[in-house]
């Protein structure tokens, strides 16, 4: 593709600020600025999978219940099994989970497991889930020395402690050590875009999702983000996959929107990433991704099972809204200058101030893009209630 498609691309995910479900702004709300255009350089694959998003099941999302998978703050990996192989049935039509298991990765494949370890200790990718996962993904033959546990920071999987609860043989990654560290990343891919003036205006592609992954399985949580809304399944795919990318927002604006479509429809990234599984036996509702407060962490005992990303992060939306309208929270999309506050300590310990003027519109962004379904009412959301 040249220059110019990749321009429109982006112009695409900028109209979903305007379409798609978002609200009215009330007067005393500020209009946000346009994204300027974003050069992107890819490198796609010679055959281009169906498996990639949005995925076999485009509009499918699977949302399981039980209440017994977390207690007293511990999750249950057995109640996690049995979440999983339930919610992989019912997202497929399979009668068993190794068959569902078939239908994403094969023996040949190297499978890359992208987890959230933001906000370890307190709330991130349970490895009682990841370790489920690892299970079912062996189940349809895929050798434990293909299987690799990564995310971009290496400190905050450290944090998780993921190096020491993966299974025996299983690679633990992270792409780089520290902020500064780019030498994990793959010079030819990589999305342009100045966006406050910066000096580094590119975002690179994770050399190991470029070259050595074939598959991914997406693992995000359940949770709320200061700058774009919501962190799911596209941002944590996107800004887990490049880097140089908290400089799309810069206090009080971001343009998480539309960034984060962009880079989850970057080949081979769109076309590696085959499910995803969202972790919601943790709910952050307010000061995602990093907070430690349990205030603000709900124990929801939920489980998303999707290959749109874009789907289940419009369902994650709607789960966060009804939260906060609960808590009496204002709402995510809410961009009054009366809301933000510049003293993190304030945002971190009161749900009705923010950091920025949030971006839900993101995931709208994306569907526009063609990376999945962001309109609720055409979704086919299946909720399972498990049976204690």
């Amino acid at each position: 593709m040249d220059r110019r498609t990749f321009v429109q691309r982006t112009c695409i995910a900028s109209a979903g600020l305007l379409v798609g479900g978002i609200p009215t702004l009330g007067e005393d709300e500020v209009v946000l600025p346009i994204a300027p255009p974003i050069d992107v350089h890819e490198a796609p694959l010679a055959k281009k999978s169906p498996l990639g998003m949005p995925g076999l099941y485009p509009g499918r999302v699977v949302e399981l219940h039980d209440a017994g998978s977390i207690v007293g703050n511990r999750v249950s990996q057995p109640v996690v099994r049995q979440m999983l192989e339930r919610g992989l049935k019912e997202l497929t039509g399979e009668s068993s989970a190794p068959t569902a298991w078939s239908k994403f990765v094969e023996p040949h494949d190297v499978v890359g497991v992208k987890i959230n370890p933001s906000g370890a200790p307190a709330c991130c990718s349970s490895p009682e889930l990841v370790r489920e996962i690892i299970r079912g993904v062996q189940s349809a033959g895929v050798p434990t020395q293909n299987i690799i546990v990564y995310d971009r920071f290496g400190n905050e999987m450290d944090l998780g402690s993921y190096q020491l609860l993966m299974p025996p043989g299983i690679r633990v990654v992270g792409v780089q050590d520290n902020r500064l560290d780019e030498k994990g990343y793959d010079a030819n891919v990589y999305a342009q875009v100045d966006f406050f003036g910066e000096w580094e205006t590119r975002s690179y592609m994770a050399s190991i999702v470029a070259t050595e992954l074939t598959k991914i399985i997406n693992v995000p949580t359940l949770k709320d983000h200061s700058a774009s809304g919501v962190t799911g399944c596209l941002k944590n795919v996107g800004y887990g996959t490049f880097n140089n990318v908290a400089r799309s927002h810069k206090e009080p604006f971001s343009f998480t929107n539309p960034l984060i479509g962009v880079l989850c429809s970057i080949e081979p990234l769109r076309s590696k990433v085959v499910l995803n599984i969202m972790d919601g036996t943790r709910m952050v509702w307010h000061g995602g991704p990093l907070t430690q407060n349990q205030d603000f962490i709900y124990q929801a005992g939920l489980m998303l099972v999707s290959t749109d990303p874009v789907a289940m992060d419009t369902v994650e939306l709607d789960i966060i809204e009804k939260k906060r309208r609960e808590e009496k929270a204002p709402s995510v999309w809410e961009h009054k200058p009366s809301s933000l506050t510049k003293n993190g300590r304030e945002f971190f310990n009161d749900a009705s101030k923010n950091l920025f003027y949030r971006q839900p519109g993101h995931i709208a962004a994306a569907g526009k893009l063609g990376l999945g379904v962001s309109d609720l009412k055409a979704i086919d959301w299946r909720k399972v209630e498990m049976k204690a």
